[in-house]
């Protein structure tokens, strides 16, 4: 069973992050040029919220929401987080009971790295298909 470490491991470790006073088109650019679809928003060395750019999309068509807004207006705060030595499991189940696709992960309340539903996903069906193997492998000796 595989860990959050593990996941880690095999990731960039940079983390990109944002202030609350970033405006949203400084954050959305980040998004794009590093190709990722959230960044923590952190004031004096702490996680303050998360930014996505579904947080943006789902506000977006607000009068009051534009390119210039503060990011601490859209952020959600009340962020989630792992730390290395839990399993991608309980990741998954996180994820999926908050509905979040991001999870930073804290060790010794220092931020490391961050995952997403995507690192997740990947190493849960690479474990399914290694399982899947050694049964077929086991299958294929026993008929002999």
């Amino acid at each position: 069973m595989a860990t959050v470490k593990d996941l880690l491991k095999g990731k960039f470790t940079q983390v990109w992050y944002v202030t609350p006073t970033s405006t949203v088109s400084d954050a959305l650019k980040l998004l794009a040029e590093q190709q990722i679809g959230a960044v923590l928003v952190v004031e004096a060395g702490k996680i303050v919220g998360i930014f996505s750019e579904r947080d943006f999309a789902r506000k977006v068509l607000q009068p009051e929401v534009g390119l210039n807004t503060q990011v601490g207006d859209l952020m959600v705060r009340g962020v989630y987080y792992v730390t290395p030595d839990q399993s991608v499991e309980s990741c998954m189940a996180l994820m999926t009971s908050k509905r979040i696709r991001h999870l930073p992960v804290l060790e010794e309340n220092k931020l490391v790295g961050v995952i997403s539903i995507g690192d997740v996903i990947r190493q849960i069906i690479l474990e399914k298909e290694m399982t899947i193997q050694s049964l077929e492998d086991y299958i294929w000796v026993h008929m002999i």
